[in-house]
């Protein structure tokens, strides 16, 4: 029997699909994940938790003529598997295969071209602009992350698109995590919304028996009204209501039904709606469930085991544990971090010494001034970024950094070339941008035994 991943040449075909096919369709999305990406390496617990809604929003909008938005972009195997490119995943994040975040230049269905995270709301909101002025009427879909949540540019893309009055649909997918468990307070309060999906469910149901009476638009406008008026005297709003946007949710992002019906809802509603999804990092593959910070970004591995088929030694893990070893010694060493502990070897360090580790979010701007603050306060500050993302700070390096001449050490991890992430990715510019810099000490180490010694001079002498 052929597969139903067979039959899917473009993302219009499973809108022939009933609820209970829809439903195999994906089960075998994820048995298809976890044996291909076991083989390539890639991303795969964040690709696994938005398998429905992935498939949802496929079968309720008209992509390409729709557009959807992805952030960061690494959770969009499933929509490239929708889109007819299943062949491509042999290839997946290597040299003349598929990229594993969405490409323009690869096909009609990627709308735009995404590696960073927080940036999908404003790119969004700039194609709904773009829609108005050319007098369409294609709807804009932003799918991003709470850990997105945690970077400032989508608050400022938040601000901005609330204040519209034509469609805009963002939906926000809630599992607790970026790539590591979520921090702060954006985390707790998404935490604290709780409705249930019953009534969300009966809801809808109910705008569309009334959207069939002849009265029915006055009626649900009278009952709108009222209800907001109620629950602004009883129930606190949600913050996404206070900045101006239709809130439904949260939503069980592994219903198919209840996804399809919330997103038909939210099509037609004419003003920006956000769609708050709650959904498992790593769903149906149990080593990903129970670690899904370790099936981030992975190479191969056995698909039935789940163990890694690669060394875990490497620069990373060695500069946590030097780290650790001039903290013993200095106890004005801070180690902070943008969401990845894991990826910079910081997981122990952050055991060991829980009161000088700081985990601010995707949030590297205000993590690089935050360090440039406790060095001004007599602290020596720590901050090991990716190279592709300590671009982000660029400024605050400059500013807060370097024109006050403060202490702090910029470890700069995944420097040069990163193939298998592609250009959104590589580290190759950090040497030109960081020597161009007043007061900046760049040193390169070619062995461990360099690290070592320059982490040292760099936190301890220079």
């Amino acid at each position: 029997m052929r597969k139903m991943l067979d039959y899917l040449h473009d993302g219009g075909d499973l809108k022939q699909l009933n609820t209970d096919e829809l439903n195999l369709l994906c089960a075998e999305i994820r048995s298809f994940l976890v044996e291909s990406v076991s083989k390539t390496g890639g991303h795969l617990a964040s690709n696994l938790g938005v398998v429905e809604v992935t498939v949802a929003i496929h079968k309720v909008f008209d992509l390409p003529t729709d557009k959807l938005i992805f952030d960061v972009g690494h959770q969009s195997y499933v929509h490239k598997l929708l889109t007819g490119r299943a062949d491509g995943f042999t290839g997946l994040r290597q040299l003349g295969g598929i990229s594993g975040f969405p490409k323009r230049s690869e096909s009609e269905y990627d709308a735009f071209d995404t590696g960073h995270a927080s940036t999908s709301v404003s790119a969004a909101l700039g194609m709904v602009r773009a829609r108005d002025l050319s007098g369409g009427k294609h709807k804009i879909i932003a799918l991003f992350g709470d850990g997105a949540l945690t970077g400032g540019e989508i608050y400022e893309a938040l601000n901005d698109a609330g204040n519209i009055r034509t469609p805009l649909i963002l939906i926000l997918n809630d599992n607790a995590m970026s790539i590591s468990r979520n921090v702060g307070a954006m985390s707790k309060h998404l935490r604290s919304i709780r409705i249930n999906r019953y009534y969300v469910r009966s809801k809808l149901r109910i705008s569309d028996m009334l959207d069939k009476l002849p009265m029915g638009e006055s009626i649900k406008y009278g009952l709108e009204r009222i209800k907001r008026f109620l629950r602004a005297r009883l129930i606190p709003l949600t913050l996404f209501e206070d900045l101006g946007f239709k809130y439904l949710g949260p939503i069980n992002g592994h219903s198919i039904n209840d996804l399809v019906t919330c997103l038909e809802y939210a099509k037609k509603h004419k003003k920006p709606t956000i769609v708050h999804i709650c959904t498992q990092k790593g769903r149906g593959f149990a080593p990903a469930e129970k670690n899904p910070s370790a099936f981030h970004g992975i190479g191969n591995f056995d698909e039935k085991t789940g163990k890694f088929r690669q060394s875990t030694e490497n620069y990373s893990s060695q500069f946590g544990e030097t780290l650790i070893r001039l903290a013993e010694e200095n106890d004005k060493i801070v180690a902070i971090t943008c969401a990845m502990p894991e990826g910079t070897g910081l997981v122990e360090f952050s055991k060991k010494y829980k009161n000088r580790f700081f985990d601010v979010g995707i949030a590297e701007e205000h993590g690089v001034t935050l360090a440039a603050g406790m060095a001004a306060a007599g602290y020596t500050p720590v901050i090991p970024l990716y190279s592709t993302f300590l671009q982000r700070a660029f400024d605050q390096t400059l500013h807060d950094v370097c024109l006050q001449d403060l202490h702090v050490v910029l470890p700069v991890d995944r420097a040069g070339i990163v193939g298998a992430d592609g250009e959104t990715h590589q580290g190759v510019y950090d040497l030109t941008y960081l020597s161009c810099m007043p007061n900046m000490t760049v040193l390169a180490p070619s062995s461990f035994a360099q690290l070592d010694e320059m982490l040292a001079y760099a936190v301890n002498i220079h």
